[in-house]
């Protein structure tokens, strides 16, 4: 799936580890556990241990895109994880949006021999968040909250569902902390939605002003963009070169736009940045990487430690 994405999820089961287990319909507690399985160069989106009376893993999945090969890679992760940690093993894949579905995805990877005979059987779960209820998301818990208007909406509805998730957030949680939701939100709606719808329905919210901010700045970095990817396109004479140009300003002016929300939430945070802060800064030109960084904000306690894993 798109990496900007993958940071999204695996910063929310991270975080509220509980309520992505919630989601799975696992009670008790849970412990957040190493995903990675680089002996084969390979990593698990996320990784929860059941402390049960007989513990067990939970494998989750996260999935924005087709991918023929993404049954043969939940059987790796499965049995990689299962040695590695010795404890059963349960598979779920979120399913994002319906490109991310398929027929070859039946939550059952069968290897036969030549004569037909199976020699090994494997099973996983599915959840296509398309075709589940909105309250499915709006009754579970905070960390999985922004998944709701991808789950069974039309876009007539999205403006009332955007009005529950408000009441919500604006009873149970810390501004900084609903802020944070609200991000992973309008970054999990552009799966679906052009940033200029997306920052339309957002517009009313009343509790995430630094949130619709965001939103603007993000959409001036994307008008941004375009222009200067039309400017490029008519230099050249060529459709192909207006289509790059279009991407390489829209990214350009992406990355800008998130440096200019890192330096808001974070001087509000930590207190202003340092000049050698501010040129580290100025180095990042991975948007994916800065959008990660925006939403650490609130797991780290300075400018020090949010930019140390960039060293």
């Amino acid at each position: 799936m798109p990496k900007k994405f993958d940071a999204i999820l695996k910063h929310l089961s991270e975080q509220y580890p509980q309520d992505w287990a919630r989601f799975a319909g696992v009670s008790g507690p849970v412990t957040v556990i190493d995903a990675d399985v680089s002996t084969v160069t390979a990593a698990a989106d996320k990784v929860l241990r059941v402390e049960s009376p007989e513990p067990w893993i939970l494998h989750l999945e996260f999935q924005a895109s087709r991918d023929l090969t993404l049954p043969r890679r939940l059987l790796h992760y499965n049995v990689l994880l299962g040695i590695r940690h010795e404890l059963p093993i349960r598979t779920l894949v979120i399913l994002l949006r319906p490109d991310a579905d398929g027929k070859e995805l039946t939550g059952q990877v069968q290897w036969r021999l030549p004569h037909g005979r199976p020699y090994l059987e494997f099973d996983y779960e599915l959840v296509r968040l398309w075709e589940l209820p909105p309250e499915a998301i709006l009754e579970g818990g905070l960390g999985t909250l922004p998944l709701a208007p991808l789950t069974n909406v039309t876009q007539l509805e999205l403006h009332e569902l955007i009005g529950q998730m408000s009441q919500r957030l604006d009873c149970d949680v810390p501004r900084p902390v609903a802020d944070s939701l609200w991000t992973a939100t309008l970054i999990l709606l552009g799966l679906e939605y052009e940033q200029a719808f997306a920052k339309q329905l957002l517009r009313g919210v009343g509790s995430m002003k630094e949130s619709v901010t965001y939103q603007a700045i993000l959409e001036e970095g994307r008008e941004k963009g375009l222009r200067e990817g039309r400017k490029e396109g008519r230099k050249e004479g060529r459709e192909e070169g207006r289509k790059q140009g279009r991407k390489e300003g829209h990214e350009e002016g992406r990355a800008e736009a998130s440096r200019r929300i890192l330096l808001v939430q974070g001087t509000k945070r930590f207190g202003t940045p340092s000049p050698k802060v501010r040129r580290k800064m100025t180095q990042i030109s991975d948007v994916r990487v800065i959008e990660t960084l925006v939403l650490r904000i609130l797991d780290v306690e300075s400018w020090a430690e949010l930019l140390a894993e960039l060293d």
